[in-house]
């Protein structure tokens, strides 16, 4: 059997000596070695040609960003950030992320060793995940000019766009994604008008990440974007994204849609779940509802797409071309519970299409 061959890349001698030890742990990953900056780095992986890398954020003579655009635009590979937990930290990871890299793990507070040790089956599955990622070159545009992307896209949004949407009070929109989602995520919503149905959003990630992912996207988009609180009303051109470590479920009262957030135990090893939110869309929406389940690994989300589909709602996958990992999407597709695949590209344009009708 083939092992995945990583590389480590971190300034601290202690902590590529845990990541090695950790990853070591599974019989089917190899750590073939490491670095303490970007440019032996760059020796390395010319030497080695690892599968995947595991990359620090902030080290000495290069940081670890500038290293990811660099890499991804010379030689693009999957990359699993190595990230802190501060606001800081969370903003470098969405950026790492939007830069390409598959996904990130974070590093403990305290006792670096003792917590690593509570993270190793994450990184593990992470690192698994990455080489299987379809990784594409960057080709990344200054921030500014990120709106004006896909521009013919956006005609054809604005065409659809154009009727009146007097049909949608009801109508609700729920995006399920993982790895590879918060670009795919943010690919849709950009592409979005203001007048859009309201939108609910759970992606596999944890705590003090979706927020500042949310208010990243909320200054992107011409949508409202927030992390969604509990009690929350769902209205019209608002997007509301469940909580790193809670469900989000919809409810009704009356005419009016809220949500509600729990801790209740993880449903597919994950809380929030994809799952937990499609099946109160699909009890509280029914027919007046679109599900869309993006890139991502594993299966949450395809069991209850299925019942949003089986109480008249249109639903969507994200084609396999298109996607950084094709594993919920496909789920999905077996469990017969897609009505339409489509590239991401056309996703927006076909939510518009249908609440239009």
């Amino acid at each position: 059997m083939k092992k995945i061959r990583v590389l480590t890349v971190d300034d601290s001698a202690l902590m590529r000596q845990v990541l090695a030890m950790l990853l070591a742990k599974d019989p089917e990953i190899e750590v073939i070695g490491s670095a303490p900056d970007p440019y032996i780095a760059r020796e390395k992986i010319k030497a080695l040609n690892p599968d995947v890398l595991t990359l620090d954020v902030e080290m000495p003579k290069m940081d670890g960003l500038t290293f990811l655009e660099k890499l991804m635009r010379g030689h693009p590979m999957p990359v699993v950030m190595v990230s802190s937990l501060t606001e800081i930290g969370c903003q470098t990871t969405l950026r790492a992320l939007e830069l390409g890299a598959v996904d990130f793990v974070t590093k403990p507070k305290i006792d670096l060793r003792e917590g690593m040790e509570e993270i190793a089956q994450d990184l593990i599955s992470k690192v698994k995940i990455a080489a299987q990622a379809h990784v594409r070159a960057a080709s990344v545009k200054p921030k500014a000019t990120s709106l004006e992307a896909n521009a013919a896209s956006r005609d054809a949004v604005r065409t659809v766009s154009s009727s009146a949407m007097i049909k949608t009070t009801d109508t609700i929109i729920a995006i399920g994604s993982s790895t590879g989602g918060t670009e795919a995520v943010k690919q849709v919503l950009e592409m979005l008008p203001p007048h859009t149905p309201p939108i609910l959003i759970t992606q596999h990630m944890p705590e003090r990440f979706t927020k500042t992912w949310a208010d990243r996207m909320n200054e992107l988009c011409r949508i409202s974007v927030k992390e969604a609180q509990d009690g929350d009303s769902v209205l019209p051109g608002h997007a509301l994204i469940a909580p790193g470590s809670f469900h989000m479920t919809l409810v009704r009262s009356g005419a009016r849609y809220t949500v509600r957030i729990n801790q209740d135990p993880p449903v597919n090893r994950h809380r929030p779940s994809v799952d937990v939110m499609f099946a109160s869309v699909a009890q509280y929406a029914g027919a007046n509802a679109i599900g869309v389940i993006l890139t991502g690994m594993g299966g949450d989300g395809a069991k209850e797409m299925l019942t949003m589909k089986q109480a008249g709602a249109f639903t969507i996958a994200q084609d396999e071309a298109s996607c950084v990992v094709f594993g919920m999407p496909k789920e999905a597709i077996k469990a017969g519970a897609v009505d339409k695949v489509l590239p991401l590209d056309d996703i927006a344009g076909a939510i518009l299409a249908h609440v239009s009708r």
